[in-house]
């Protein structure tokens, strides 16, 4: 159950309606798991999108994004999210038309026990 969040500074009307494309891309990308745990499809993706936000990234208030990827046994080591990033970088780009250099990507693996889900956690599920 990946969590996406995207944090813009750009206005919504310059998004793509309702970014149904991340949620796609985040359980293509993240559907590298571990054994024992379900693959990532879109129905199980949740995204967040706050775009209009007062924002600085590198000193610049220049159009920007930043996009926060939580999720179970996907983004634990350097390895997998080098090749996380990359690929969400292709989608942001070409999804909001910014420069590598406006977009900063948050990692956050997360344990079974810290996502509720129908009156428990993800542990029991």
């Amino acid at each position: 159950m990946p969590f996406v969040e995207l944090e813009t500074n750009l206005p919504a009307e310059r998004l793509p309606p309702g970014l149904p494309d991340l949620c796609a891309a985040t359980a293509d990308i993240l559907a590298n798991r571990p054994r024992g745990l379900t693959v990532a499809v879109p129905a199980a993706v949740n995204v967040t999108v706050r775009s209009g936000l007062p924002m600085v990234l590198s000193g610049s208030a220049e159009p920007c994004a930043q996009l926060v990827v939580s999720s179970i046994g996907v983004v634990g080591t350097a390895e997998q999210n080098q090749r996380h990033s990359a690929r969400f970088f292709d989608v942001l780009t070409a999804q909001l038309g910014l420069g590598t250099e406006r977009i900063v990507i948050r990692f956050y693996p997360l344990e079974p026990w810290q996502i509720g889900k129908n009156k428990t956690v993800m542990t029991f599920l």
